[in-house]
């Protein structure tokens, strides 16, 4: 079975996010917002490392209840930074409790968190068709524009390439490899949910 060339053959915890996960279209007002928030701890890190870590950020960051999160005192962002099964970086842990109000700033004003975040690519999958790694980009004009308006908005840790690889992995564009066995069931199951 022919799969991305970035994920490791021998790494169970990659193959399955990669299967499963990776491009798979999420409209889900939570699970973007966790993704985003896990996007932003990856900054300078392997997302191997915040996927390891996934379920340790779930239990830390209260299930990524973006009211709850909001809501920390100094008090809770000190515990944070003794959690070993997050990555204890200050301005990271701040900007998740920051990024808690701007998504309900947003989800107010928009309706949904959802509906604001697809409207960088039209409500509809971005389908590419690259051949090999080297094609895909680190960035675009859709992932450039969604970075400068959430850090208008009081987001932090949402740089354009954060954000594209945030587009990647909740299906807004379709980077696996054309000879990805995933490739094809992505974007059918893409425009199936149109």
């Amino acid at each position: 079975m022919q799969r991305c060339d970035w994920v490791p053959p021998d790494n169970k915890a990659y193959l399955d996010y990669h299967d499963r996960e990776w491009a798979v279209v999420v409209h889900d007002d939570l699970r973007l917002f966790e993704m985003l928030i896990l996007e932003g701890a990856q900054a300078g890190l392997s997302w191997l490392t915040i996927l390891k870590r996934r379920e340790s950020y779930r239990l830390a960051y209260d299930g990524f209840d973006p009211l709850k999160m909001a809501r920390w005192d100094e008090a809770k962002v000190a515990e944070l930074l003794q959690d070993p099964g997050i990555i204890r970086n200050k301005l990271k842990v701040a900007a998740a409790r920051t990024n808690a109000a701007a998504y309900l700033q947003v989800v107010e004003e928009f309706g949904s968190f959802d509906q604001f975040i697809w409207s960088f690519v039209g409500a509809q999958p971005i389908k590419n068709s690259w051949q090999t790694i080297d094609q895909i980009p680190a960035t675009t004009a859709e992932s450039a524009q969604m970075s400068k308006e959430l850090k208008q908005r009081g987001f932090k840790f949402v740089g354009s390439t954060i954000c594209y690889a945030f587009m990647q992995a909740v299906g807004m564009v379709n980077d696996h490899l054309v000879g990805c066995f995933r490739y094809e069931s992505i974007k059918a199951r893409a425009e199936n949910d149109r």
